[in-house]
């Protein structure tokens, strides 16, 4: 089973985060999943669960949960193959720690082996409005090979609640990293 490193940060967003490991667990995707310290809290306090109480609802065999304090996990190395990774949503502070190549927990380590591997990082950048600095750290972490992906849904399908929004954005994010569909939204075909 193809694996992707999924970083959830304190970026406000965190259904994002978790519709995304829904459906690559739905899509038979194993998921190194890796919540920051803040995105813990953050993600508890928008969807009303711990990431543990998350985690057990999925299947065990599918779903690894690694602290982001532990840089001796399988994510930090090179080594440990993965499809790549996506951090979804990541906040100012991840971006600027990935375009500045400095990793101070797990998430920030594995984007940089991710990145030094040659393998897809998606950013789903979730602030606004941006600064001059977030905007130099996007184009550093594109110099880098990362795609940076703002959350920002399309009106073009006619959205009609919260989910297809989210879905929106999760399924480019996941076309971005695994070059396939998961058809949660349907293609532009003009009118």
């Amino acid at each position: 089973m193809e694996r992707i490193v999924v970083g959830i940060t304190g970026a406000s967003g965190s259904i994002y985060g978790k519709r995304t490991v829904e459906v690559l667990v739905t899509h038979g995707y194993g998921v190194d999943l890796i919540f920051s310290e803040t995105g813990k809290r953050v993600f508890e306090y928008e969807t009303g669960l711990k990431p543990e109480e998350f985690v057990r609802e999925l299947p065990k065999s599918q779903v690894n949960l690694f602290s982001p304090e532990d840089l001796f996990a399988p994510p930090s190395s090179g080594s440990y193959r993965t499809k790549g990774m996506v951090i979804i949503p990541c906040s100012a502070g991840t971006l600027g720690h990935i375009a500045n190549g400095v990793t101070s927990n797990l998430i920030h380590r594995a984007a940089d082996v991710t990145l030094k591997e040659k393998r897809p990082l998606v950013l789903v950048f979730r602030e606004t409005p941006v600064n001059r600095i977030h905007v130099e750290n996007m184009l550093k972490a594109i110099d880098a090979g990362a795609t940076v992906l703002p959350a920002c849904p399309g009106f073009y399908g006619k959205p009609s609640s919260l989910m297809e929004l989210v879905d929106f954005v999760v399924e480019k994010a996941l076309r971005l990293l695994t070059g396939r569909s998961f058809n949660l939204t349907e293609d532009w075909k003009g009118k």
